[in-house]
């Protein structure tokens, strides 16, 4: 518990407002850029999401955009023609069965194609404020090292223990917060270890002290 509350302060020192760091500015393309963001950056999505919007404004005009011009703007982002296929037929199941409106059921949208757990978390956290830990490359490493979860733990086991030990009216945030901090402070090659308030939880302080 001590440790769980220090890392809470810290990141609220660190981050006290976190905000995520995809452009959108409706339901549906934040749920568009959070697939675009699998296996890719934020900053690599948000270098295709506007051309993308910008070309096709509407969910009507995506849905009928030409797959080939879809695959062409994103291949920045990698696996351009599976996630150009996704962004269709995303589109096609929103106006043909939902009204243009994405649903908040977690089972509707996990059917979705492209559409895991993981981004589900991040679009209800963000969108509609409902309490989730999605757990991204970030979470998942910064949960590890700070001994939050075992090293051999699935994402699922992850986000289990997360949900068990921070509070859920910080549920949002925190996801928020830690993907701020394994992104910029406690990164996967040369971590900023040395005046960490974590590293004397941390798994590698010496590996990355040294």
């Amino acid at each position: 518990m001590m440790m769980t509350n220090k890392l809470l302060e810290y990141l609220d020192y660190l981050f006290p407002d976190p905000k995520c760091e995809l452009i959108y500015h409706t339901d549906y393309q934040l749920l568009i850029a959070i697939v675009l963001s699998a296996q890719s950056t934020d900053k690599r999505v948000n270098s295709v999401t506007p051309i993308i919007f910008s070309k096709y404004p509407t969910l009507e005009e995506l849905k009928n955009a030409d797959l080939g011009d879809l695959e062409n703007i994103i291949h920045p982002v990698g696996s351009f023609r599976k996630k150009a296929s996704y962004v269709k037929s995303i589109a096609n199941i929103l106006v043909n069965q939902y009204h243009g409106v994405v649903p908040t059921d977690r089972e509707v949208l996990e059917k979705l194609p492209g559409v895991g757990r993981k981004t589900v978390n991040v679009f209800l956290a963000e969108f509609y404020h409902i309490p989730a830990i999605a757990v991204d490359t970030h979470v998942e490493r910064v949960s590890k090292r700070l001994k939050l979860a075992y090293s051999k733990d699935s994402v699922f086991d992850v986000e289990r223990k997360l949900m068990k030990k921070i509070p859920k009216d910080r549920w949002a945030k925190f996801h928020l917060q830690m993907v701020l901090f394994g992104r910029y402070y406690c990164k996967a090659v040369k971590p900023l270890c040395k005046d960490c308030w974590m590293k004397e939880f941390c798994r590698e302080k010496k590996k990355n002290l040294d």
